[in-house]
């Protein structure tokens, strides 16, 4: 008679203890770290004081489920000044939901590149890991995600919703390595959300040359790039540099993908919002076999525009501003409209203040202010203000009177806009840690012929290109993509052996935000 009393009241019991567990874990030395991680339960924060934290070990295991009421959070009890230094493949090894990792240095020391592989590798059932704020510097794949074969009949499963968020990502040098070189690397998963980041000198200094911003791939599903800062060249220029990608290079052999299947390598993928500049040998945003792609009111400056490739790539390409050719490739078929393509370094010199800083603060919006066209997909812009004026403008910027003028990403809190776009504002140490197969850098099936690298055009005049574009008149130097390189790309498995925060790079674009302003369109 008594019995659901009892059940409700064993259940609050369990609430309570499970309550009283969760704690904030006060944390100064590695020691101290690795002993709160093991012991970590949901709820705990676990807080790092100021200071340096030289990790010698292969990996910190992350293991214990956290809740979505009750996360698992580590977390520096000053942004940026715990520093976090790994000499072994993978700093956080992470198999299980819920983690929160946010305001972290971390940097990979290894003497040999090749040894430093990734700062995040999340796994399996890693869900709703949300990585944000934090500096990521000294690693090929800075994060990697993919699955983990623990599924039934040995099964792929692979993390979902996982966030990753206005962090900084770089390399001071070219990776002297020939394995992958991505500093967001994901393979599989659902609804990957990469929002806001800056990402700059990604360089592959070995193998091919080829490396990418950041790419969602093994026929991954639902996921969102938006409101990235993409510099291919800031610090060091050179080797093949492409800016974001659904797709990548590629990926195999199918039992690592989702569904069991590689192909397409993403399903219903958007790309907005995104500023990408100075990938003069590549393109900006390559769709490899992405099926269902939006692709919107992205600025891309000084790179070899924007590829869609392969049959399976289907969908729309809209309210894109850029440098270079806007190309269907090898049976791909998409809706290319209002966009304003093939313009030249002499059209955006004249449009923006200096775009090669990132400030686009607004000159001459003739050719694209309240241009573009209305979508449902789009309702904010790449500092996160509404495009609320009724008449959108082609590019990732709205000239709205509501201030955003590029730099560095502005973090928006509560779903309110931002107004600033200121700068200022397994043994993982002898193979692949997850057991995935890996071929390295070899050639991926349906990716043979590879990204592809610059090659100088021909002067063409203004008006409509051929493929529904609205046609910038182009100079003699201005790279459009070529087919010169073949692709190499990993398998989509671990990429395997063979300061502050406005330190550094930031203090370069912070240097920049010191400027004369011209006045903005009201």
């Amino acid at each position: 008679m008594h019995r659901p009393l009892l059940v409700a009241t064993s259940l609050l019991v369990a609430f309570a203890a499970t309550t009283a567990r969760a704690a904030d874990v006060p944390v100064a030395d590695v020691d101290a770290l690795l002993q709160a991680i093991a012991a970590a339960q949901p709820g705990d924060t676990i807080v790092l004081a100021a200071g340096d934290y030289e990790v010698h070990q292969s990996k910190i295991a992350c293991e214990t489920p956290g809740t979505a009421d009750a996360p698992i959070t580590v977390r520096a009890a000053e942004p940026g000044a715990a520093k976090l230094r790994f000499d072994a493949l993978e700093g956080f090894h992470v198999r299980a939901p819920w983690w929160v990792f946010e305001g972290l240095d971390i940097e990979g020391i290894c003497a040999a590149d090749s040894d430093c592989e990734h700062a995040f590798h999340v796994t399996g059932d890693a869900s709703n890991t949300h990585i944000v704020r934090n500096r990521l510097h000294g690693f090929n794949a800075m994060i990697k995600g993919n699955g983990e074969p623990i599924g039934p009949g040995m099964s792929y499963v692979h993390p979902d919703d996982v966030v990753v968020e206005y962090n900084e990502f770089f390399n001071p040098a070219p990776r002297d390595t020939s394995n992958p070189v991505t500093p967001i690397d994901v393979v599989g998963g659902q609804r990957w959300i990469v929002r806001g980041n800056f990402i700059h000198d990604h360089a592959k200094g070995g193998g091919d040359n080829i490396s990418y911003a950041a790419f969602l791939k093994g026929h991954s599903k639902d996921g969102l790039i938006e409101r990235n800062l993409v510099v291919c060249e800031l610090l060091h220029s050179g080797q093949v540099r492409l800016g974001l990608s659904l797709g990548g290079g590629g990926s195999g052999p199918d039992m690592i993908c989702e569904d069991g299947a590689c192909k397409p390598e993403h399903e219903r993928g958007i790309v907005r919002n995104n500023i990408v500049l100075n990938c003069p040998a590549d393109v900006g945003i390559y769709v490899n076999a992405g099926a269902d792609s939006k692709i919107f009111n992205n600025t891309l400056y000084n790179t070899a525009g924007i590829d869609m490739r392969f049959a399976e790539t289907t969908g729309v390409v809209h309210n894109n501003l850029l440098m270079g050719k806007i190309r269907d490739r090898d049976g791909a078929v998409t809706d290319k409209q209002n966009n304003l393509a093939e313009a030249t370094l002499e059209q955006f010199a004249a449009w923006f203040a200096d775009p090669a800083a990132q400030d686009f603060t607004l000159v001459d919006g003739a050719a694209f202010v309240d241009l573009g066209l209305a979508a449902p997909d789009v309702t904010d812009d790449y500092c996160g203000n509404l495009r609320d004026d009724g008449t959108p403008d082609i590019g990732a910027i709205e000239y709205d009177g509501d201030g955003c003028n590029g730099g560095l990403p502005a973090e928006t809190s509560g779903g309110e806009p931002s107004t600033t776009g200121d700068p200022t504002g397994g043994d993982t140490t002898t193979g692949d840690p997850t057991g995935d197969p890996s071929t390295g850098d070899l050639p991926t099936s349906g990716a043979s012929d590879g990204p592809t690298t610059g090659s100088p055009s021909t002067a063409t005049d203004g008006g409509p290109t051929t493929d529904g574009t609205t046609g910038a008149a182009t100079d003699p130097g201005s790279a459009t993509a070529g087919d010169t390189s073949p692709e190499q790309d990993d398998d989509g498995g671990c990429g395997c052996r063979s300061g502050s925060p406005l330190g550094g790079p930031l203090a370069l674009l912070a240097l920049a935000a010191i400027r004369r302003r011209r006045p903005r369109r009201a």
